[in-house]
C-alpha cells in the first residue's frame, strides 16, 4: 500500500514530523515502511504557463515559437518542438534559472537562431512516471486543467511535493489497505486525532429503487450488496488534485467517473464498481455462474467460468466477476450518462478461488480476498456518491438499493490487567492502558476488578481475542519500552518420538553392519504390487490421477520390488555384492475405486545378494546365504529389545524351502515380518543370483521396542554350561525346542541356542540330533551342582513330554 503523505496529512496531523521520522515510528509500532519515495525527484523553479500565441519557427519545420506568460510580469519567447503544443494551453514552463531532474539547468538559449527564453517540460522531464498519466497525455509535452493558475509553482500543481511511504502490510493488516485506516494506524502512534471527511450527501429525483432491484441468490457469498443510482453524470477528467493522488497511489487516472471509484477504495479500503445503468439493466442479480458462461472483462480478455464464481448479472446476462473485475460490456464511456453505483460485501475465498483460478489479479481483489470493513459499505458508497454529484454533475436518487444478511456489531473482548503485564513482563497501569486504546479509538469500560472490556471497531478484523489485545498494547506502548525479562513457565525438553527412535536405532544398527540405505520412488508398477503380499493382502493398489509413467501409476504396497529394482541396476554395472536397506512408508488401499485415503504402514526391507567376503590367497569368496539375513534381522531386533521367534514358512514371491516368518515372542499369533530366498522364478525376471530379502512392518513393533540403552551390572558370579542333545522327528523346529527349555528351565537359565544339527547313520531316517548349548547363572551367588542339576531335569523332562524327545548318549 503506497499512502501519500500529503493526502495523510487530510485526515490527520504529522506536523512536526518528517516522513523519515515517521517511516520509522510505524515500523517500530509493527508495519514495516519498504521504501520513501520522494516524487519530486529535482524539480525547482517550475511555474504554470499560459501559451499565448503559437508560430512556426522560421527555419525549422518540427520547432515553433510560442509566446508565454508565465506569470513573471512579463511574456516569455520559447522555442518548443511538441507536437501537442497549442495556443490557449496551460502548461509547466521552466524559466530561466529553474532546474530540472538530474540537476539540469535552465538557460538562455538559441535554437535555429531564435532565441528561447525557457523550456514547456513534458512530464518525464518533471521526473514523473508518465505511464501514469491518461493515455492522452503520455507523449509530448503535459497539458494542465484550464483552470489552473498562471504562475503557480508546478509542484504545487502537480502534489510534487510529497513523500509515498510503501506499507509491507501481513495478511491481519488489511485495515491499512486504505488511507483512513493508515491515518488511525498514525493518529495511534503520534497521539492525535482522526479527522473523517464530511458527507453532507443531498438526494434528489425520484427513489432510486425505481431504477433498479437487486437480488441476491447466496447471502454467505454476498452477505451484504448495496446500489446508488446516479444520473446525468458528464464524463471527463477528474480534478488535478484527485489525479495527483491516483497517481501518488500507482493508479494512473481515467476518467471522472472511474478515477472517483478507485478514490473512494483507496480512501475507505472499500472496493467500488461503476457501472453503465442504461447498458446494464434494471434488475441486479448476484449469483453463481454457469457451466459454459463466459465474460469478456474490462482487459479484453474473454474468460471462461464455472459455478465456483461468483458474477454480477444485469438481468440474466453476466455482467462482472464478482469482487475481481467488471465486464466491458456494462463499462462506463464517453457517453455514459446513468450510473449504477455497486458498493459490496464479497466472501474472501469466493474471491481467492475466482482470482486464481483465472489468473486475475486487481487492487479489488486484493481487499476482498482478505475481508472488508462492514461498516464502510455505505459510508464508502455514499462517499463515491458525493464526489459524483460534485465533479461529474451527476443528481443522486433518493435512497440505497440493497440485499443485506445479519447485522454487523462489534466484537467485544475482555481483557486482564494482570494477564497483560504478565505476558509483556511490564507493569503497565490500567490508566496507561486505557489511553493506549483510546488513541486506537477503541472504545473501554472497567467490568471487574483489573479487566476491561474493549469494544474493537469493525474495520480491525484482525483482532478476535484478548492476547490480540495484548498485542496492541505492546505495539502502542512501544516494543524498544518492553524490558528484557527471564522466560517464565514450564518447558518441555525436545525429544525423539518413540517412532522417531525406533527408525533411527534401526538406520544406526544397519548401517554399522554395512548395510547401505536406499531411498526409492513411492510409485511403483501395478504388477509390483502382486508380489510380496504377506502384508498386503486383501489391499487394493492406489492409482495417481496423473502418472509420469506407467512404471510410476500406482502407490506402492511393499518395498521389496524398488529394491529389487536397485540391485538389478547394480548388477547391470557389475557391482554384485549388496547390502542394502530402506525404511519407508507403503499405501494399503481399501476399495478398487480409491474416495478415502489409503492405510499408510512403516516398514523396513532388507536385501543382500553376492558375496560376503572377498577372495583371498587360498580362500574363496563367501557367498551370502540365509543366516547372513537372519543375523541382520536378529541384531536389528536385538537392538531394538524385542524377543522373535522364526517360523519356517512360505511367504509369497520367496523360495518355499528357504523362507521364514517371523513372529514376536510376546504376541506369537500376529506375524511382523517375512525373510528368506526369493522364489527361483522371480531371480531369473530380474536377472539376479541367490539373493536373500526380508520386509518387517515397524509399526507393529514400536510399542513393544526399547531402544534406549539399559544398563546393568557385570555379572560377579560364574555361570555354569550344560550341553544335551535330543533325537526329535523331522519336522520339529529348533525354535520350538528353545521356547520349551525357556519355559522349563526356569529362572537361572540365562541362554540357549543351538549348535548342531545331525542327521546320517546314527539316527533313524526319520529322525534328527538337535544338541543345545544352556547357561546358567545367578546375578548374587554362584550356583549349585544341584540346582543345575534339577533346572536341567526339568528342560529333558518337558522335552520328553513335549516332543517324545530321547536322549541322546
Amino acid at each position: 500500500m503506497k499512502v501519500s503523505t500529503q493526502w495523510l496529512s487530510e485526515y490527520v496531523s504529522i506536523e512536526g514530523v518528517t516522513p523519515e521520522q515517521l517511516a520509522e515510528k510505524i515500523t517500530r509500532s509493527g508495519i514495516e515502511i519498504d521504501e520513501i519515495e520522494q516524487r519530486n525527484q529535482g524539480v525547482q523553479g517550475v511555474v504554470v504557463g499560459y501559451v499565448k500565441h503559437k508560430e512556426k519557427h522560421p527555419d525549422a519545420d518540427k520547432l515553433n515559437v510560442c509566446t508565454v506568460d508565465a506569470g513573471t510580469g512579463e511574456d516569455l519567447q520559447i522555442v518548443c518542438g511538441a507536437k501537442n503544443i497549442d495556443a490557449g494551453q496551460k502548461v509547466p514552463v521552466a524559466v530561466v534559472g529553474a532546474v530540472l531532474p538530474g540537476n539540469f539547468k535552465i538557460k538562455n538559449a538559441k535554437l535555429r537562431g531564435v532565441a528561447s527564453q525557457g523550456m514547456i517540460c513534458s512530464a518525464s522531464e518533471l521526473g514523473m512516471n508518465d505511464k501514469l498519466l491518461p493515455k492522452d497525455q503520455q507523449e509530448g509535452i503535459l497539458v494542465l486543467p484550464e483552470g489552473t493558475e498562471i504562475g503557480l509553482p508546478i509542484t504545487q500543481v502537480l502534489g510534487l511535493d510529497d513523500a509515498v511511504l510503501e506499507f509491507d502490510l501481513t495478511p491481519n493488516r488489511s485495515d491499512c489497505l486504505s488511507m483512513i485506516g493508515a491515518a488511525y494506524e498514525t493518529a495511534a502512534i503520534l497521539g492525535r486525532e482522526v479527522k473523517l471527511p464530511a458527507i453532507d450527501l443531498i438526494e434528489t429525483g425520484g427513489p432510486a429503487s425505481g431504477k433498479v432491484s437487486v437480488t441476491v441468490e447466496n447471502g454467505e457469498l454476498s452477505p451484504h450488496y448495496a446500489i446508488r443510482y446516479i444520473s446525468g453524470v458528464q464524463i471527463g477528467p477528474s480534478p488535478q488534485w484527485m489525479q495527483n493522488r491516483l497517481m501518488a497511489a500507482g493508479i494512473r487516472p481515467t476518467n471522472n467517473v472511474v478515477d472517483i471509484t478507485n478514490y473512494v477504495m483507496l480512501e475507505c479500503g472499500q472496493p467500488l464498481h461503476a457501472f453503465d445503468a442504461d447498458k446494464l439493466g434494471p434488475e441486479i442479480g448476484v449469483r453463481s455462474a454457469r457451466e459454459g458462461e463466459t465474460l469478456t472483462t474490462l482487459d479484453g480478455q474473454e474468460r471462461k467460468l464455472d459455478p465456483s464464481m461468483l458474477l454480477i448479472t444485469g438481468g440474466d446476462r453476466p455482467a462482472a466477476l464478482a469482487g475481481v473485475m467488471g465486464g466491458a460490456e456494462t463499462e462506463v464511456t464517453a457517453s455514459t450518462v446513468n450510473i449504477a453505483l455497486e458498493s459490496a460485501r464479497f466472501a474472501g475465498s469466493s474471491v481467492r478461488k475466482t482470482s486464481r483460478k483465472l489468473g486475475l489479479r486487481s487492487e479489488a481483489s486484493l481487499r476482498f480476498e482478505k475481508e472488508v470493513d462492514p461498516s464502510a459499505v455505505i459510508a464508502a458508497l455514499d462517499r463515491a456518491a458525493l464526489l459524483l454529484s460534485r465533479h461529474a454533475g451527476g443528481a443522486v436518487l433518493h435512497g440505497i438499493v440493497e440485499s443485506k444478511s445479519g447485522a454487523v456489531t462489534e466484537q467485544k473482548l475482555s481483557l486482564s490487567l494482570p494477564k497483560l503485564n504478565a505476558y509483556l513482563g511490564t507493569d503497565i497501569s490500567m490508566l496507561e492502558v486505557k489511553a493506549i486504546f483510546a488513541r486506537l479509538n477503541f472504545k473501554c469500560a472497567d467490568s471487574a476488578q483489573g479487566v476491561l472490556d474493549v469494544q474493537v471497531p469493525t474495520r480491525r478484523g484482525d483482532i478476535t481475542r484478548d492476547v490480540d489485545l495484548i498485542e496492541e498494547v505492546a505495539r502502542i506502548h512501544g516494543y524498544d519500552n518492553i524490558p528484557s525479562t527471564v522466560i517464565e513457565g514450564p518447558t518441555t525438553p525436545g525429544a525423539y518420538t518413540k517412532s522417531q527412535s525406533v527408525r533411527r536405532a534401526v538406520r544406526r544398527t544397519l548401517t554399522h553392519g554395512g548395510f547401505h540405505e536406499a531411498v526409492t520412488y513411492s510409485f511403483t508398477r501395478p504388477e509390483n504390487t502382486q508380489r510380496f503380499t504377506a502384508f498386503s493382502a486383501g489391499s487394493h493398489a492406489v492409482p495417481l490421477a496423473m502418472p509420469m509413467s506407467e512404471d510410476r501409476s500406482v502407490l506402492r504396497t511393499t518395498l521389496v520390488p524398488l529394491l529389487l529394482e536397485a540391485a538389478q541396476y547394480n548388477r547391470n554395472r557389475k557391482n554384485a555384492d549388496l547390502s542394502l536397506f530402506e525404511v519407508g512408508t507403503v499405501f494399503h488401499g481399501s476399495e478398487q475405486k480409491a474416495t478415502k485415503q489409503p492405510t499408510e504402514l512403516t516398514m523396513l526391507a532388507l536385501l543382500m545378494a553376492g558375496s560376503r567376503t572377498d577372495e583371498t590367497v587360498g580362500a574363496a569368496a563367501r557367498k551370502v546365504d540365509f543366516f547372513d539375513l537372519k543375523g541382520a534381522v536378529e541384531s536389528v531386533l536385538g537392538e531394538l529389545g524385542l524377543q522373535v521367534e522364526f517360523r519356517a514358512d512360505s511367504p509369497d514371491g520367496f523360495h518355499p524351502g528357504r523362507s521364514a516368518s517371523l513372529y514376536r515372542v510376546s504376541a506369537p499369533d500376529k506375524r511382523v515380518g517375512v525373510l528368506g530366498q526369493l522364489h527361483p522364478q522371480l531371480q531369473r525376471d530380474y536377472d539376479l543370483d541367490d539373493t536373500y530379502a526380508a520386509e518387517i512392518c515397524l509399526d507393529d513393533l514400536y510399542a513393544a521396542a526399547a531402544p534406549e540403552i539399559e544398563y546393568r551390572d557385570l555379572p560377579r558370579y560364574p555361570s555354569a554350561q550344560r550341553d544335551i542333545a535330543v533325537v526329535v522327528d523331522l519336522n520339529v523346529e529348533a525354535s520350538a525346542l528353545i521356547a520349551a527349555v525357556r519355559g522349563s528351565a526356569g529362572e537361572l537359565l540365562q541362554d540357549v541356542r543351538v549348535f548342531d544339527v545331525y542327521t546320517g547313520d546314527r539316527v533313524a531316517a526319520d529322525k534328527k540330533s538337535v544338541a543345545l548349548a544352556l547357561t546358567y547363572q545367578h546375578g548374587e551367588r554362584t550356583l549349585t551342582d544341584e540346582e543345575v542339576a534339577a533346572a536341567q531335569h526339568n528342560v529333558v523332562t518337558a522335552l520328553e513330554q513335549t516332543f517324545a524327545a530321547e536322549l541322546r548318549k
